[in-house]
């Protein structure tokens, strides 16, 4: 026993002592051996190196295998050999000029070797051999990754990632940021999800590491997320806290990206605590800027390189993503559902109830079916009928719910829900005129997402129709719709559509309500920015300066997402060649340029056309004059109507067979002349042939299309061919021309019927100036007669006033009869005095009779004062003596009283008088001052309801 455990160590070195001197004399014998000259060498078949048979290092003794071929070496057993390969490999990579150098043949060819060299089995080999994977594959291109990918990501996930020596981790990830940088993410992504259901969790952590990075390096744009985010919450559930804690790293750089959109898809497979957990991580970015993609794909470098410097105007394309915020919403990373399948059995019997509850929670149950966030589609007209009925319902709520409903669905459908817009788009416009904020919220809710189902094109007629609605609430929803929809199109609209839509916001702008005016410069200004100032200043002119710094002011603070790009030059008119209509006026270039557009037509047939022995056919060009082979093409060039297109053959290159010609004539018999031939076109001859034919390529020969043919030379074809081509070229410039005609007529008629509109409007103000004016002159001349009314009834008032108070006093007096009686004078009985009484009577008469034809004059007739009114003088007739007045016997007092100047004649008189007639007079005064008291209360009640 002891001998057996003594030898069992000892073997081993025996046998390695034994090899080595094996190995010793084998290279002593080489060495011994007499080497052949450089010549015998070289030309002798150098022989078979066997893999496995080291050469051996005579100075450290060690054996050296750099002789062997690279691919030998990379599958070598021994690990240093392996190491050293890759290490070789590296270093060749990096000094290829391109990625089609030879140094990447072997490994295209057979990219099953790096499957081995990145899951070495040593860990510093493997680190070697992942170093020397990311320089293949930085040096190497597209072809390099599309051909080892499917070879090394599961590898490096399972082997690289969860190495323990960094650098070696560091390799792995690099080499895996690379496969996608050379091609796209989805393959790398699908491939290392496989490790998330792994046994070992340190796998799962590694892999869940290397996806955080990838989405950290490239963004949600270029790395698909919806693949990770089904596979998500399985890691949460993981048992391991280092699983646990790379998920969450993923989730939170998820929310970087999505926010709130990647939460439909594994929120509710998470328990309250888990979703604590993430909200309160979530909380802590919440405030950061929106990332950008820190790493670029190889489209997106060569795109950088090719963008111009950042002083030019021109843009990096926006489909290469570069700087750009991604706007990925919960639509496009949801699964689409079915939700026709869960709708209640009852509900459109409901929604027809005749109970505004019953309609409201059959509409609360469709609102909860239809909010998800991506819905499949199939038929929903009977449902957006409904919900368009719901729109003219009585009750707010109802309406209310209606709108959130079909909010949900077109958002929900997206594109899909286009085919229901005509259904439902009216009735919500219509239901614009409700004054409350949360149903006009939810009506403009309703409709930006219809309008992000469909497109401007399609909403602008009905926007439009909607604009000079009589409600004023209709009327400003629909403008304020218009300007959300023109700020969130991707599409500019046409022409046609912006001229529709500033028509429309000019008439807003006329606008008695202020925030009408504002919304139709709001309108301008977003299309301003769209198209741009110089394509709307035409569309302003006519516009004060008022409006039109309001309309910049809007165009400089809107938003849009829709820019209309100038559209590329127009392609030039493509000329004639050389020898086309402009330089083919005569003289030397003419000659030159048909000469040149004529030769390569006339390749083939020109070497038989002026064989000396061929004779002149009965039609041919060699039995007819010079003059009229050449007027017979002449003419074409007068109907193409371009003078200064000229015949080809007039060139010297063109008339070179022409000695020939002549002496074939001169040994040619003479022959009586012939008509006039047609060269080869028949009866109808090439004036009388179409000309817009379809070009035919030059090198396939014309087939005559008359019957009797006969044959053309190669000029003469040349020359049929260049006219054509000068034919359907004058031809298309002709429609072009026509067709820019009718648009410029167009427009011209535009602008016409805008000029006759605005000088329309323009008669209309002034005509309506001059009423006005009209008016005022005439109000002006009533209130100057009104005026003179009030002073001349002011004045008759006055003077009544005056003579009441006079009658008043006579009234009150001790008697009539009395001692110390005075009787009235004159001017107090003026409404009774007579013309032949007293002098000063006449100018009084007068006075008041003016004043009587004056208000007859001004349409006041007399019988407008009741004669019951009137002055005694009026009721009893002008122009009696005054017998019959009640107060005769006053005035006969007063005139003895004035006439006798003596005293006793006149107390005899007074006696006389009053004691006579006394107790009569008395009674006419008292019923004259009851007269006068009643007259003057009329007069006053009058004046009052005039004043009034």
């Amino acid at each position: 026993m002891r001998l057996r455990l003594l030898k069992v160590p000892v073997l081993p070195k025996l046998i390695k002592r034994v090899a080595s001197t094996l190995s010793h004399r084998r290279a002593r014998r080489k060495s011994t051996q007499p080497t052949p000259n450089r010549k015998a060498h070289n030309t002798s078949v150098s022989p078979t190196v066997d893999r496995n048979c080291p050469i051996v290092n005579m100075a450290d003794g060690e054996p050296d295998y750099s002789s062997l071929p690279l691919t030998d070496r990379w599958v070598h057993k021994v690990w240093k050999v392996r190491k050293q390969a890759y290490e070789e490999a590296a270093k060749q990579f990096e000094i290829t000029p391109d990625e089609y150098d030879p140094a990447f043949r072997p490994f295209n060819q057979d990219p099953s070797l790096w499957k081995g060299a990145v899951a070495d089995s040593n860990v510093a080999a493997q680190s070697d051999g992942i170093a020397a994977f990311c320089a293949f594959l930085k040096f190497g291109g597209k072809e390099c990754c599309v051909r080892s990918r499917g070879h090394v990501v599961t590898p490096i996930v399972e082997k690289g990632l969860v190495s323990t020596r960094p650098a070696t981790k560091a390799s792995s990830v690099e080499a895996l940021l690379l496969l996608i940088e050379l091609d796209a993410a989805g393959p790398i992504v699908e491939d290392i999800l496989p490790a998330v259901s792994a046994k070992q969790p340190k796998v799962i952590a590694a892999a869940l590491a290397a996806l955080t990075t990838i989405f950290h390096s490239y963004g949600c744009k270029i790395a698909d997320p919806k693949p990770v985010l089904k596979v998500l919450p399985k890691a949460f559930g993981h048992a391991d806290k280092n699983v646990r804690a790379e998920a969450t790293n993923l989730a939170v750089e998820f929310y970087r990206w999505l926010r709130d959109a990647m939460k439909p898809m594994f929120w509710g497979d998470l328990k309250p605590t888990q979703q604590s957990d993430l909200e309160t991580q979530f909380e802590k970015i919440k405030t950061e800027p929106s990332p950008k993609q820190e790493r670029l794909l190889r489209t997106q470098q060569a795109a950088l390189a090719r963008a111009p410097p950042p002083g030019a105007e021109e843009e990096v394309d926006d489909d290469d993503g570069i700087d750009e915020p991604v706007e990925v919403d919960a639509f496009d990373l949801a699964e689409p559902q079915d939700v026709i399948s869960k709708v209640p059995a009852n509900f459109h019997d409901n929604l027809a109830s005749s109970k505004w509850k019953d309609r409201k929670e059959a509409l609360e149950a469709l609102f909860a079916v239809l909010n998800v966030p991506r819905i499949k589609d199939g038929d929903f007209n009977e449902i957006n009928r409904g919900l368009a009925k719901c729109m003219k319902d009585a009750n707010i709520a109802v309406v209310t719910q209606a709108a959130q409903c079909i909010e949900v669905l077109a958002k929900g459908l997206r594109k899909s829900y286009s085919k229901y817009r005509s259904i439902v788009m009216t009735p919500i416009m219509e239901r614009l005129k409700e004054k409350k904020q949360t149903v006009a919220d939810a009506l403009g809710a309703a409709l930006d997402q219809v309008f992000l189902a469909t497109s401007l094109s399609d909403c602008l007629e009905e926007i439009i129709s909607f604009l000079p609605h009589k409600n004023p609430q209709v009327k400003e929803g629909s403008m304020r719709f218009l300007v959300r929809c023109l700020r969130t199109t991707r599409d500019p609209p046409n022409k046609q559509e912006v001229a529709s839509i500033v028509e429309a916001a000019k008439k807003l702008l006329a606008e008695g309500s202020e925030g009408l005016r504002s919304g139709g410069a709001e309108v301008l200004g977003t299309v301003m920015k769209i198209i741009g100032e110089r394509a709307m200043n035409p569309h302003l002119e006519g516009l004060d300066d008022i409006r039109k710094t309001k309309i910049k002011e809007y165009f400089e603070k809107a938003e849009v997402k829709a820019k209309d790009k100038p559209k590329p030059a127009p392609a030039p008119v493509a000329r004639g060649p050389p020898g086309g209509p402009k330089k083919m006026g005569g003289g030397a270039k003419k000659t030159a340029g048909t000469a040149k557009k004529a030769a390569p037509v006339a390749q083939e047939p020109a070497s038989l056309a002026p064989q000396p022995t061929s004779r002149a056919a009965p039609g041919s060009k060699l039995g007819m004059p010079k003059s009229s082979g050449l007027s017979g093409l002449k003419a074409p060039q007068r109907r193409l109507g371009a003078p200064g297109i000229a015949s080809p053959r007039r060139a010297p290159a063109a008339a070179a067979p022409l000695p020939l010609e002549e002496e074939e004539e001169d040994e040619t018999p003479a022959s009586p002349p012939q008509p006039k031939p047609r060269v080869g076109l028949g009866r109808g001859g090439l004036a009388a042939r179409s000309l817009a034919k379809p070009t035919v390529p030059a090198v396939t020969p014309l087939a005559p299309s008359p019957p009797p043919s006969s044959g053309l030379t190669a000029i003469e074809r040349a020359e049929l061919e260049e006219l054509r081509a000068a034919n359907e070229r004058l031809t298309k410039q002709v429609d072009e021309m026509r067709h820019e005609r009718s648009k410029l007529m167009s427009e011209v008629q535009e602008l016409k019927n805008h000029n006759a509109g605005l000088i329309e409007d323009h008669t209309r103000d002034v005509l309506s100036i001059k009423a006005k004016e009209t008016q005022l002159v005439r109000a002006r001349s009533d209130a100057e007669a009104a005026e003179q009314v009030n002073e001349r009834l002011r004045r008759e008032l006055e003077r009544l006033k005056r003579a009441l108070s006079r009658a008043e006093g006579l009234g009150v007096s001790s008697g009539i009869g009395s001692p110390g009686m005075t009787s009235p004078t004159p001017d107090d009985m003026g409404i009774y005095r007579d013309g032949a009484n007293y002098p000063g009577a006449r100018a009084n008469r007068m006075s008041f009779a003016s004043t009587f034809s004056e208000e007859k004059e001004n349409g006041d007739a007399p019988h407008n004062y009741p004669r019951s009114k009137l002055s005694p003088d009026l009721r009893y007739g002008s122009g009696s003596s005054g017998r019959g007045s009640p107060a005769r016997g006053f005035r006969s007092a007063a005139i003895d009283e004035g006439i006798g100047h003596n005293t006793g004649s006149a107390t005899s008189s007074m006696a006389a008088g009053t004691g006579s007639n006394g107790a009569e007079n008395w009674k006419r005064a008292a019923e004259v001052t009851s007269q006068l008291k009643a007259r003057i209360e009329q007069m006053k009640a009058k004046q009052g309801f005039s004043r009034s």
